[in-house]
């Protein structure tokens, strides 16, 4: 079931309990007080407390005064909000179990999947839904593989109908890609545009993979995406960032008017610094796959592009120095003590 928890969804087993919540969420109930649907709930009642479908639960605490300067906004997609900006993939990895780490280190809260055939059970008789917390986690249907807007939109449709079937709010939403060819896996800007008319005409919160092209983005806007997400480089190469100046202008054009609308970089990074760089040029957010599943330490590599991403969106908001030609000394001149002529 789906709640409302500090203005975030979070999925939840069925009978939950609000002192199973607190419990889950690692949280002392001396120590913090709980409202459920704005009525404040005693703790006595916690245990026989159980959370129903579409209840709002806010959970507080004491802390010091003033406000945190370094708190962030949470990052809206459409009609979700996230508190991490990382996004992963669960493909390439050598094993479920080792997926699933990978995930939790990250941090992520978004991570996507494919929709296939012969993928449903790996050789070991296990399914890629069963190493996915459904109540942690917000499943993004992409339409990897596509070559076309037919077969595209046709993925999406199958995605959005088995997210309904697990009661994931995924369900109306995809990443869309559309393909031009198998060596580049650049995106192919005609058909990219029209599936994406197509499927939000239809209903589904659409997140776009496209080039560095800054015209199409602007059209993959107008037409209703609720993010666009522009390649740093080709997908799985890890060249990182190799048009910052084309990200750049996207990022003034979609944001002029709507400075919350969200750009994720989505593709080509190969490590923690070309995370921390995407987000240090303004990005909202970073989604990446084979640079952890396929790093010689995922695990490792997971925890790097979490702080990676933290670090060069805290860089963003606090503003770079500007470049100069030559150096300027931090201590001052004046007073200093020099040789005798």
């Amino acid at each position: 079931m789906q709640i409302r928890l500090n203005e975030t969804v979070r999925q939840l087993s069925e009978k939950t309990t609000v002192e199973q919540l607190l419990q889950e969420l690692g949280h002392d109930s001396k120590r913090v007080a709980v409202e459920l649907n704005r009525e404040v709930l005693p703790r006595e009642v916690h245990p026989s407390t159980q959370l129903k479908e579409n209840d709002q639960v806010e959970i507080v605490t004491l802390v010091g005064g003033g406000s945190d300067p370094l708190k962030d906004k949470p990052l809206k997609v459409g009609k979700f909000t996230f508190q991490s900006r990382l996004f992963t993939g669960t493909g390439k990895y050598a094993n479920y179990g080792l997926m699933k780490e990978s995930l939790e280190l990250s941090g992520c809260e978004v991570t996507t999947v494919a929709v296939r055939r012969e993928r449903l059970i790996d050789t070991q008789g296990r399914n890629l839904l069963d190493y996915l917390d459904l109540s942690r986690y917000t499943i993004l249907p992409n339409t990897a593989g596509c070559f076309n807007a037919e077969d595209a939109i046709r993925h999406a449709r199958l995605a959005r109908e088995l997210l309904k079937n697990l009661e994931n709010p995924g369900a109306d939403w995809v990443k869309l890609e559309c393909l031009g060819d198998k060596k580049t896996l650049l995106p192919d800007p005609i058909d990219t545009l029209k599936a994406t008319e197509q499927l939000v005409k239809e209903g589904f919160q659409v997140l776009v993979y496209t080039s560095d092209d800054v015209m199409l983005a602007k059209r993959l806007k107008e037409a209703g995406a609720v993010s666009v997400m522009p390649a740093g480089s080709p997908i799985g190469s890890g060249q990182g960032i190799l048009n910052p100046n084309s990200i750049r202008i996207i990022l003034e054009y979609l944001k002029e008017n709507d400075p919350d609308y969200p750009v994720i970089v989505d593709a080509g990074v190969g490590t923690a610094s070309d995370v921390a760089f995407a987000m240090e040029l303004g990005c909202d957010g970073v989604l990446l796959n084979t640079s952890i599943a396929s790093a010689e330490n995922p695990l490792r590599m997971a925890h790097a592009m979490r702080w990676a991403t933290e670090a060069g969106r805290q860089a963003y908001l606090a503003g770079r120095i500007p470049r100069k030609m030559y150096a300027t000394a931090s201590s001052p001149m004046e007073g200093r003590i020099s040789a005798s002529k």
